[in-house]
């Protein structure tokens, strides 16, 4: 099963500092059809204008990772931490028992990420943050874990059965992953198009899948992709 969310289609607002469109209800963006993909909750595609971002406010019982594709990110929060996470790059945030937190475009230019949530499998635990390097050519070719709450090594950890991947496709390559029965993947090309499965997903569309053993990436354009594997 691979069901196409066009990018036009998805719900979402203009803020003027922020533009942002929603994979599944966030917000004021209601659709009872579109709540969650099993454990993954939100998906939002955002795009911040210079000097601006979100003020700092609180999380809970959340995983929060954020996969930069233009520009960079500025985080701080209530444990003290801060940094700058730049294109290409993820940073992940586990709001555990409760904390606060900024995120600011300190850039000269518009900076632009996707926002994944996922449910953690148990509530509560310290909060934590952490970001980390992921270089495109580590991933030419094939799927990387960027984030795991699996036995992944080198991946950022998340409290949650769940994992984020990466892969850049030249057009014509092709990649493939091998998924257990009962997942849920959900897949986004940050650019270019590609085929999954046989079925086009264009820059910025979100497909659903679930009920297939192999999924196989064809690139028709040179290609950045995001891809969840969630229980």
């Amino acid at each position: 099963m691979i069901e196409v969310r066009t990018f036009a289609r998805l719900g979402g607002a203009d803020h003027g500092w922020l533009r942002t469109k929603h994979h599944f209800s966030f917000a004021d963006y209601h659709d009872p059809a579109r709540m969650s993909w099993g454990a993954l909750r939100v998906w939002n595609d955002d795009e911040i204008a210079p000097g601006t971002g979100f003020a700092p406010h609180p999380h809970a019982n959340m995983e929060i990772i954020t996969y930069v594709r233009q520009g960079a990110i500025t985080h701080r929060d209530s444990l003290g931490n801060e940094g700058r996470t730049v294109a290409g790059d993820v940073q992940v945030m586990s709001a555990g028992t409760g904390i606060r937190h900024s995120e600011y475009n300190l850039e000269q230019e518009t900076t632009t990420l996707f926002q994944i949530w996922i449910l953690p499998t148990r509530n509560g635990g310290q909060p934590g943050w952490g970001t980390k390097r992921f270089p495109k050519d580590t991933r030419a070719g094939r799927f990387i874990t960027l984030a795991s709450g699996m036995d992944d090594d080198d991946a950022l950890p998340i409290r949650a059965d769940a994992r984020v991947l990466g892969a850049t496709l030249k057009a014509g390559d092709s990649a493939t992953y091998e998924l257990a029965a009962g997942r849920h993947l959900y897949l986004v090309p940050a650019s270019g198009a590609v085929e999954v499965n046989g079925v086009r997903v264009n820059a910025r569309d979100g497909a659903a899948i679930a009920d297939v053993e192999t999924l196989t990436v064809t690139a028709l354009e040179d290609s950045e992709i995001v891809l969840v594997d969630a229980a």
